[in-house]
C-alpha cells in the first residue's frame, strides 16, 4: 500500500474528527479516496499497526485517534462549538492543543466521582488544586490502551 495514501487517510480521519466530533467509517473513507471497502479496511489496519489510530478490538471501527475518542468517556472537551470525547485526562488537554483553541473540559474525578471543570485559555490551564495521576507509566500504555 502506498505510504502517501496511508498518511492522507490518517489526515482525513483527523479532519473528520475535528469537523464532526466522530471518526469516519471505513465506507466514508473509501468514498473520500475512491477506494474499495477492502482497500480502506487494509489502510485502517495498517494505521492501527503503526499506532497512528486505535481500532476497536476485532473490528475496523476507529476507537481512538489520539487525542480524540470515538466513544463516550469521563472527559468531554468543548471547543469550536463542538463537544469532543477525550480518551483520558492527558488527551483532554491534547484536544485544545491540537485545535489551537480555548476549551472547557468536563471531567469526573476517578477517586470520588465528583465533577471537575477545567478551562484552557490562551494555551494555559486554569483550574483549582486538581492533579492528574497516571496509573500506568507511559512506556506501558500500549500494553492495554483501553485500560490506560
Amino acid at each position: 500500500m502506498n505510504d502517501d495514501l496511508i498518511w492522507h487517510v490518517r489526515a482525513f480521519i483527523y479532519q473528520h474528527f475535528v469537523e464532526t466530533a466522530r471518526p469516519p467509517t471505513v465506507d466514508e473513507t473509501a468514498t473520500q479516496f475512491g477506494l474499495t471497502r477492502e482497500q480502506a479496511t487494509t489502510i485502517y489496519a495498517e494505521l492501527g499497526q503503526r499506532h497512528a489510530i486505535f481500532l476497536e478490538p476485532g473490528t475496523h471501527h476507529i476507537r481512538m485517534a489520539n487525542p480524540f475518542s470515538a466513544i463516550p468517556t469521563t472527559f468531554r472537551v468543548h471547543a469550536h462549538g463542538k463537544a469532543y470525547w477525550a480518551n483520558c485526562a492527558w488527551d483532554s488537554f491534547g484536544i485544545p492543543a491540537a485545535l489551537h483553541t480555548d476549551a472547557m473540559i468536563e471531567a469526573t474525578c476517578a477517586e470520588n466521582q465528583q465533577p471537575i471543570t477545567l478551562r484552557v485559555e490562551n494555551g494555559q490551564v486554569t483550574c483549582g488544586a486538581e492533579h492528574i495521576h497516571f496509573l500506568v507509566p507511559f512506556r506501558r500504555w500500549y500494553d492495554d490502551l483501553i485500560f490506560t
